[in-house]
């Protein structure tokens, strides 16, 4: 049996640990082993190919090497990252050159202690609970199994390939004579310089900014919500900008910003993403939300006649559809949204792109196509919080038996992922605990700004109690 620091379990998007404390070379090693064991045993008529990327937080470059030491030597050939990138461009790797599988060093959006491993399948999706249960069960009892040789070791551009899809994805002929001016924030992340990239060569001006390395993330985590945005919301008040992208870590999520600094946030961000791929792009296909997901998505849906589905949180529940049904996007509410003829994984970068082309596409600034949006469809309060649960002990299911949500009647329970609680107009309160922290979240949604906020501070009473 191994013999182990700390249990490791992975969450809701892979394993995520705080560094130097159960995130260390010596556990990461063991998982390695258990993910080297579990391809091996599922390919054994030949030799498992692997890809191996990385974030830009601390000492991230140095386990992916660690990774891929392990990898080879358990006989893998390893294709090893040349640079920091983002989640995307290591998923599109894996697919791209036919790859097993690949391995993807981050912790995303979590703050800056923290660091993580994601298992990405060869189609390029998150690896289902499938997989990372029997690695959890390797990892206790790894393979005796012994490879006689060695894998090797070969480390290579990733981000080529992936520009120049993203380049061929959008309509870049109308990007050409676009004389937009956006701002991009990746928040220090692996997400620094690829829209600049993709739009090379067309009229759209492009500045940056927290586009430098700094794995403290100045003190905040990379997470594109608004506490998190001030100062670029600051910037955008006194600047003259059409739109901004915000980038999450890894650069696999995605918020926005109206050019006069009011937030998107990314349910309205998937919202907008439908009907253009819909109405401006003349694609097909079925949507599909979390249980987190806002009203706003349904009513949208509703009218264009497409078919909703709605899944756990986790993307790997989005990315399973995606390869059995006909989606055109699906989106969950931190941000990750994928699309259609890609890879069935989120990307920030990507669906950043398809805003500033709905923009080309309508030639109207994004506010504008907003307040058409929510005109139509009707406006929504969405908005969440997150409670640290070190000192108290939560029984999620305890919620389940409130009736009344200040004073309106809870006609519907949702609790396959969380507890979600209705109301008879539409209005709802969502308890879920975080799958990488010891963290509540308590979601609120309604039609009205003030009454979502007592939702949410009456959702932190019920937790705090």
């Amino acid at each position: 049996m191994c013999n182990l620091n700390i249990e490791i379990k992975f969450g809701t998007d892979g394993w995520r640990g705080i560094i130097a404390d159960n995130f260390t070379f010596a556990n990461l090693r063991h998982c390695a082993k258990a993910i080297a064991d579990y391809y091996n045993g599922q390919i054994s008529n030949r030799q498992v190919k692997m890809a191996v990327g990385y974030d830009t937080r601390f000492l991230s470059k140095n386990f992916a090497a660690a990774v891929s030491e392990v990898l080879s030597e358990n006989g893998i050939d390893v294709l090893l990252s040349d640079r920091a990138v983002p989640t995307p461009t290591l998923s599109f790797a894996v697919s791209r050159r036919k790859l097993d599988a690949g391995i993807m060093i981050t912790a995303s959006h979590n703050p800056a202690e923290y660091n993580g491993l994601k298992i990405k399948t060869s189609a390029g999706g998150a690896a289902g609970t499938e997989i990372t249960k029997e690695v959890e069960r390797l990892i206790l009892d790894p393979s005796s199994n012994k490879v006689n040789f060695s894998g090797k070791i070969s480390r290579a551009d990733l981000t080529k390939d992936y520009v120049a899809f993203l380049r061929k994805y959008i309509d870049l002929k109308k990007f050409k004579n676009a004389n937009f001016k956006i701002l991009v924030d990746p928040m220090h992340g692996s997400g620094n310089s690829f829209v600049a990239d993709v739009l090379k060569g067309t009229k759209v001006k492009v500045d940056f900014i927290r586009q430098d390395v700094n794995p403290s993330f100045e003190g905040l985590r990379p997470e594109p919500v608004l506490e998190n945005l001030l100062n670029t919301q600051k910037l955008l008040k006194k600047s003259k900008y059409d739109l901004c992208l915000v980038l999450d870590g890894d650069a696999d999520r995605i918020a926005a910003f109206t050019g006069d600094g009011e937030f998107i946030n990314p349910q309205k961000v998937l919202g907008l993403l439908i009907l253009h791929l819909i109405e401006g792009r003349k694609m097909d296909g079925g949507v599909v939300k979390t249980i987190c997901g806002s009203n706003l998505l349904d009513n949208i849906c509703r009218a264009l006649k497409l078919k909703l589905h709605e899944t756990p949180v986790g993307f790997k529940y989005i990315s399973e559809l995606m390869l059995k049904e006909n989606i055109v996007v699906g989106g969950e509410e931190a941000g990750g949204m994928g699309f259609k003829n890609y890879i069935p994984e989120r990307d920030g970068t990507l669906a950043g792109l398809l805003l500033l082309e709905m923009m080309i596409f309508r030639k109207k600034k994004i506010s504008a196509i907003l307040k058409d949006m929510e005109a139509k469809y009707g406006k929504y309060f969405y908005i969440k919080d997150n409670f640290k649960l070190k000192e108290v002990k939560v029984d999620i299911n305890d919620f389940k038996n409130v009736k009344f949500l200040l004073g309106k009647p809870v006609v519907e329970v949702k609790d396959y992922d969380g507890v979600k609680l209705i109301c008879d107009d539409g209005s709802w309160l969502m308890f879920r605990g975080s799958g990488t922290e010891p963290i509540m979240r308590v979601y609120a949604e309604s039609r009205n700004a003030a009454f979502s906020d007592k939702l949410l501070n009456f959702g932190k009473k019920l937790v705090f109690k």
